[in-house]
Order: structure tokens, then sequence, then C-alpha cells
């Protein structure tokens, strides 16, 4: 077990993550010609596509001896699943790995400038000091991954949660600085201000919906 951690209250959403949505989807799809491998595809040994989300992948937070983001109780790992992607374009430069809850406006985990011959992230590579990209604090006030834990008996239930790897043909340059360090918002708006500029050859994604509402007896 990593370490058993206090929950806070999330902070605004990514206001830029639909309009980041609808830009990468219409240049990504104009430049899919520039890989020569075919379009890009990510999946995880961890859990499936559409699939049940393990705990050790789940967030961890104790209270009466219990952790209230898994039904049963159950202590979570709290470790960034296993990721791989193949098919990646030629031109590409660094990679960025994105988790966001689409159901609460929540960002997880982000890595940004993950070196271009990355084509794997083993499990918990989102660790504190990770040495496989630049994390950006998430809405858990970590510079890390954090694992789901929608709020049990809050509707609705179970929540979406899409892991997306970016390639783009450059690396990414966050204003941060020591009072104000780059966040999840910081680099969803690095990401919109790439994909204006064609940077972004490719993105796919996976996802999982997760509940930690006991079910009704």
């Amino acid at each position: 077990m990593r370490r058993t951690n206090s929950l806070a209250w999330p902070r605004a959403g990514c206001g830029a993550l639909l309009a980041l949505a609808a830009v990468t989807a219409s240049s990504v799809n104009a430049d899919e010609g520039r890989g020569d491998e075919g379009r890009m595809e990510l999946s995880s040994r961890t859990f499936t596509n559409h699939g049940a989300l393990p705990p050790s992948a789940v967030y961890n937070a104790i209270v009466n001896g219990k952790n209230i983001c898994t039904a049963t109780g159950v202590a979570g790992g709290d470790m960034s699943p296993q990721l791989q992607w193949s098919h990646v374009p030629r031109d590409t430069r660094s990679f960025v790995v994105m988790v966001y809850d689409t159901t609460a406006s929540f960002t997880h985990w982000g890595m940004y400038n993950i070196p271009p011959q990355t084509r794997e992230l083993p499990e918990d590579a989102g660790v504190a000091g990770s040495p496989y990209g630049t994390q950006v604090f998430n809405d858990f006030l970590d510079q890390s991954y954090d694992g789901p834990c929608p709020p049990q008996g809050v509707e609705p239930f179970a929540h979406h949660y899409v892991f997306t790897v970016y390639a783009l043909d450059a690396e990414l340059n966050l204003n941060t600085s020591t009072n104000f360090p780059a966040n999840a918002e910081t680099l969803f708006h690095a990401l919109l201000h790439a994909s204006e500029r064609g940077h972004i050859l490719a993105r796919a994604s996976i996802s999982v919906f997760y509940s930690a509402t006991p079910p009704s007896p």
C-alpha cells in the first residue's frame, strides 16, 4: 500500500476540455495521414476498455477503518494503471497522458513531455517524482496520480473516467512557478494551444465507469 489519503474538495473543472476535444477531433482527423502506422491505439493490462477498475487503481481514503472509495471498504492502492499505446505518428516528439472524470469535471492525473520513444507506462508510473514525464498538480492538489473516489450515495453513483494519450510533434512549455505551479487547467490550455496550431498528431482514449456506492440490499 502506497499511502492513505485525505479527501480534498475539487477545484473548478477544466473549462478548456470541451473546446480541446472539438479542436483535436478535427485536427487529428485531418492529419491522420501523417502517421506511418495508422490510427493510434491505447490499452491497459490493468483493466479493459469499458471494464472494471481494480482496487489497485482506486483512491484510498480511510474513514472509521474503511476505505470510502470502494463499495466494500477494501483498501485502494492509488496506483496509476499500466498503459500502452501503438501506431504512433512518425513525427511524434512527446506524449501527454491524462485521466479525467467527465461526470465530476475532475482531473486525476496529468503527465506531459513523456519521451517520444515511450510506448508504455508501467503500473504506478504516476507516483510523485515519477521519472517517466513531468506531472502537473491534479484536482486533489497532488503532483501525481490519484485514483477514483466518487462520493458514496450521491447520484449519479457511477462516474465516467477517461484515460487519454496525446502524441505531439513538439514538447510543451507550461507556465509554472514556485508560487503558482502548473496544474490540470494549465495543461489543458497548453494542449488546446498546441491543437490550434496543429501540434497534436493523434490521440487515443479508453474509459471505465466506477462507483463506490454499495449496492442496495
